[in-house]
């Protein structure tokens, strides 16, 4: 029940959307698919969407050779070395450059590695569990027998019904009652002794009186804890 890390995107996501990454490898081809005529425009629109050093430094460098490439082409003539030359930077312009794009690619389209990041899916995950918490309380409080039987709130015990992460306070051993939020092994010790003591609790609000537990917990005992009598 400990709450996960937060997530902390740290690279481009290798997940985008099947329309968002299907532009980017476009846009990485184009400097193939033109023969290297469009490398320097394809870094330049680039360039004008992401702002950055690297984009610029490789845009002018880019567009360096394009023009060299059209000064050799526009003045040929009959030398075969100036057509090679020529042919030789084309070649860089489409290879190198579509390698380079396709290398950048994730970081032009997806700079801050969101695109794999599913809140929504996340969000109703969570509304989920919180719904099969409040359906497997109500289920305890009308048929007690049925919820042990179902075993809600063991997840110490193998069980097939989705109690969306409960606990049962009054019969859950030591290590079990840790998982729930702030419950710390000398405070699990504690309600044991108590639950001993008192033969067991009906709420949270009980629980955190009775066991002496920090109020700042009642809300949380309360949304992941289930009390079997």
């Amino acid at each position: 029940m400990n709450a996960p890390a937060p997530y902390e995107p740290r690279v481009p996501s290798d997940s985008m959307p099947p329309g968002q990454a299907a532009l980017s490898v476009t846009w990485a081809a184009l400097p193939f698919l033109s023969l290297g005529f469009a490398t320097p425009f394809t870094f330049a629109a680039a360039l004008l969407w992401r702002r950055s050093l690297h984009l610029l430094v490789s845009t002018a460098v880019y567009a360096g050779v394009f023009a060299l490439m059209l000064s050799l082409l526009s003045g040929t003539g009959e030398d075969e070395g100036t057509v090679r030359a020529a042919g030789m930077l084309m070649s860089l312009l489409a290879v190198v450059g579509c390698g380079h794009a396709f290398l950048i690619r994730r970081k032009v389209f997806d700079p801050h590695g969101l695109s794999g990041v599913d809140n929504e899916a996340v969000v109703e995950r969570v509304k989920r569990q919180r719904l099969l918490r409040q359906k497997a309380r109500e289920l305890a409080a009308s048929d007690p027998g049925l919820a042990k039987e179902l075993r809600i709130g063991r997840p110490d015990l193998p069980h097939q019904y989705n109690d969306g992460g409960l606990v049962d306070v009054n019969h859950a051993p030591v290590q079990t009652l840790t998982l729930l939020p702030g419950v710390t092994p000398e405070l699990a010790a504690t309600i044991e002794r108590v639950r001993a003591e008192t033969g067991g609790f009906v709420s949270a609000e009980e629980l955190s009186a009775v066991a002496g537990l920090p109020p700042s917990l009642t809300g949380d005992l309360a949304e992941y804890a289930v009390f079997i009598r």
